[in-house]
């Protein structure tokens, strides 16, 4: 029996679809930046974002040099990108930024269809839900709200916070250790082999597969190690799965 459930949320349960590369973008962004006093060109713009993220990232890795996958907090990007011209911008500005930056690069943002039945359904048999997703807890915890499932989960773990992403096992023992879970009570739900698959494998979680059009490509469904498999992304297929444990064990 599946006590816990562990989701993954992008291209798991929310369908999203974003472009930080387009100049149009940096466009916007200069816009943004604009109206917390900071003045930049696009370009310029552009290439300071890369350069401090690149910069974050490899403080990270120095700190946890036994990580092979590490993330960084973007709001601390955006606060030196203010610091360069000269704005000591506080976390109510630097959560506005964010926000609008993730709302400009976001081309659509949606539920999967099913997804809120499935919720429903795993609170009605009494299960606890966690997030364990690699993201921006800034833009997570918002559009998380927008959408209308944040009340939904007993527990969040977003790999910004945490400074670790999966498949990095110290991931997952985190979300373990945090909220008291037992492995052989957990399953972890993902549409990435890798990150959301291996990543649970490798602590003794079980795995249930949904293969998004955004998920990495598979070849062949024995690259994908889980004890589920749902390859036509039906959402709906979830909750009868997990739920069929709970009459096996009875």
């Amino acid at each position: 029996m599946y006590r816990n459930i562990i989701f993954d949320l992008y291209g798991t349960l929310v369908d999203i679809r974003t472009d930080e590369f387009s100049l149009d973008f940096w466009r916007k962004a200069v816009q943004v930046y604009a109206m917390g006093g900071a003045s930049f060109t696009p370009g310029e713009l552009r290439s300071s974002y890369a350069k401090y993220v690149k910069r974050a990232l490899r403080r990270e890795r120095l700190k946890h040099p036994t990580y092979k996958h590490v993330d960084i907090d973007l709001l601390q990007v955006f606060r030196r990108l203010y610091s360069d011209k000269g704005i000591n911008a506080d976390m109510t500005l630097l959560r506005k930024t964010a926000r609008r930056f993730r709302q400009d690069s976001t081309m659509f943002l949606r539920l999967y269809d099913g997804v809120i039945e499935l919720l429903e359904g795993l609170k009605n048999a009494g299960k606890k839900i966690y997030l364990l997703s690699n993201a921006q807890e800034s833009f997570t915890i918002p559009e998380m709200d927008e959408l209308g499932i944040l009340p939904y989960f007993d527990g969040i773990m977003i790999s910004s916070e945490e400074r670790v992403s999966k498949p990095q096992r110290q991931f997952f023992e985190k979300l373990i250790e945090r909220y008291s879970l037992k492995t052989e009570d957990c399953i972890m739900v993902g549409n990435d082999k890798n990150s959301d698959m291996f990543g649970a494998k490798g602590v003794g979680i079980d795995g249930l597969y949904i293969h998004q059009e955004i998920s990495p490509e598979v070849k062949d469904e024995r690259e994908v190690t889980a004890k589920w498999k749902i390859m036509d992304g039906d959402v709906h297929r979830i909750l009868p799965l997990i739920l069929s444990e709970d009459v096996s064990q009875n």
